[in-house]
């Protein structure tokens, strides 16, 4: 396949046009009117050393809410109240830790500093939603990500501390249900979403929910 180079026109090409791998596009900006049509059309942005490069995998790894598995070791850990947890509280100092923590088998963070600005400019729009869990004060897990219609689209998450991250995904899988959240993409397959119930859908099934839970006007 090829890989399409973007420009300045807000347009990408047919998403099952990507590779095997993924990867669909290379080069754009980070507008929000581009990373709107970009999420209602099954695509993400990921940087690699100085390009913007645009993915749709397919298969898709998703979660349905409904479908969340809590393991039996860390229901205390829900019980014991250890963390304070919060929604879009502290947007940027999620975002800024996501793009500074160290990740094993990763060379560095494809959150760059125009990404930071550009998810920020979402989150002041009403588009990009954070999770953040506190203890003692301190900010010590959390993840942010893009809410478009009924569906939740995951970015990146961190953690200082053990199972902070883990809390403030229950805690925010639990306020997207009541949201009336009916999917989370979690775009590619980690072990770690795996254990909550994230599984892999086809493309096709993919597509067919994102016209479905998307509404026109991206409300």
């Amino acid at each position: 396949m090829p890989l399409f180079v973007l420009d300045k026109k807000i347009y990408f090409p047919p998403s099952h046009l990507a590779d095997p791998g993924g990867l669909l596009a290379m080069g754009g900006d980070l507008s929000p009117e581009r990373l709107l049509v970009a999420y209602q059309s099954g695509i993400f942005p990921w940087y690699e050393g100085d390009h913007i490069l645009w993915w749709s995998p397919d298969p898709r790894f998703v979660l349905f809410p409904q479908e969340l598995k809590i393991n039996k070791s860390v229901k205390p850990l829900l019980k014991r109240n250890e963390f304070e947890f919060t929604i879009n509280k502290a947007f940027r100092q999620v975002i800024l830790n996501c793009k500074k923590i160290y990740r094993p088998g990763q060379n560095g963070t494809w959150i760059t500093d125009e990404v930071v600005r550009a998810y920020t400019k979402m989150y002041e729009l009403g588009f990009a939603h954070s999770a953040e869990v506190w203890k003692n004060g301190e900010l010590v897990g959390g993840f942010y990500g893009i809410k478009l219609g009924k569906i939740f689209f995951g970015e990146s998450m961190f953690s200082k501390q053990s199972n902070a991250s883990r809390y403030a995904f229950i805690k925010y899988m639990d306020h997207l249900k009541e949201d009336g959240i009916e999917l989370v993409d979690c775009q590619v397959y980690t072990e770690y979403l795996e254990s909550f119930g994230a599984r892999m859908i086809p493309g096709k099934e993919f597509k067919l929910l994102l016209k479905n839970l998307i509404p026109v006007n991206n409300k």
